[in-house]
Parts: C-alpha cells; structure tokens; sequence
C-alpha cells in the first residue's frame, strides 16, 4: 500500500510541474484584469514556486532512482551473458 501511493505521488508531482505555470499565467492574468496597480499575485507565485521545486526534486529523484537500477539490471544482464 505504501509503494503504490509513493508513485501516485510522484505522478502527481510531475502533474503539477506542468500544470502550475498555466495556474499561475491565470492569476497573472487575473491580478491584471482586477487589480493592476496592486500585485497580489507575485505571493501566490511564490508559494506556487516553492510547491514547484519541491515537485521537481521528487520527480529528479525518482529518474534518478529509475535510471540507477535500470543500469545495474542491466550490468547483470551483460556480466551473465558468455562472450
């Protein structure tokens, strides 16, 4: 159970580096629309950026987890082959 909910996590993770600069385009724009002398919005870009950094360290960690043990599977392989 607990593996199963780390990957939906890192899918979500890397969801979430694509969808939130489209969520912050939209409040960009809707800060300018509403409110153009008073940027509220560079508050949300901030907690939306730490979100996002954290998102792509999941995400970096987990390739880099993924690519390690692709690389000893495939050392075994190769070191059990006769040449």
């Amino acid at each position: 159970m607990y593996r199963r909910g780390r990957r939906h996590g890192i899918v979500r993770s890397a969801k979430f580096l694509i969808t939130a600069p489209f969520l912050l385009a939209f409040l960009f724009l809707i800060n300018l629309m509403t409110s153009p002398g008073h940027w509220w919005v560079q508050w949300a870009a901030l907690g939306i950026g730490i979100a996002w950094v954290i998102s792509l360290m999941r995400v970096i960690r987990a390739v880099i987890i993924a690519g390690g043990l692709a690389a000893l599977g495939a050392y075994f392989l190769n070191k059990q082959q006769p040449r």
